[in-house]
């Protein structure tokens, strides 16, 4: 994922990292969050956050993948205030009927079963069944030790297995779905 090196402060090289890596962090939040408009402004804060931290950065990992980490952070941030803000106004239209339309259909059932699984869950399988990203790179983007993550990837892929059969999703493996293969 890292076609070539950056230097830790240099402003050229934080415009190079934010334009080679722009549209896979966007994509990333967009299927973390399941809304576009949700998605860029996360993204916006993602940049603006990692460009205060550009001179801390370490090389020694990949630098998408901490930009990766800091949009997650970013995203479970606005995920849980966005649930504070609307709680009250669900509560308001308990019982009205659900519209259906654009907006319902561009979700689908997959952004709807991912909303639904907690946002580390979510992030692990957008990076993983998504983005394709390896167990070295989902360790630094996640900041976990790479040993945790094959369990905390099958509870994952269970939980979201068991979101989608309850939206009436049938699947026999959660990856296909994913990756949107058929």
């Amino acid at each position: 994922m890292e076609p070539t090196a950056y230097q830790p402060g240099s402003d050229a090289d934080f415009e190079r990292l934010c334009q080679d890596s722009y549209a896979r962090v966007f994509r990333t939040l967009v299927a973390t969050l399941g809304d576009r408009t949700a998605a860029e402004d996360c993204v916006q804060e993602t940049f603006a956050r990692a460009y205060k931290a550009w001179g801390r950065w370490s090389p020694d990992a990949p630098a998408e993948a901490w930009l990766h980490r800091i949009a997650l952070n970013v995203a479970t941030s606005y995920r849980r205030r966005e649930h504070l803000r609307t709680l009250p106004q669900l509560l308001l239209r308990l019982g009205r009927p659900r519209e259906e339309g654009f907006e319902a259909e561009s979700r689908g059932e997959l952004f709807e079963a991912l909303r639904r699984l907690p946002p580390s869950q979510a992030q692990l399988i957008v990076l993983r069944y998504h983005h394709g990203y390896s167990n070295r790179e989902l360790a630094a983007a996640l900041g976990v030790p790479e040993t945790t993550l094959g369990s905390r990837l099958g509870v994952a892929r269970k939980a979201l297995e068991s979101e989608l059969q309850r939206l009436g999703v049938v699947t026999d493996r959660p990856s296909r779905v994913v990756k949107g293969e058929e």
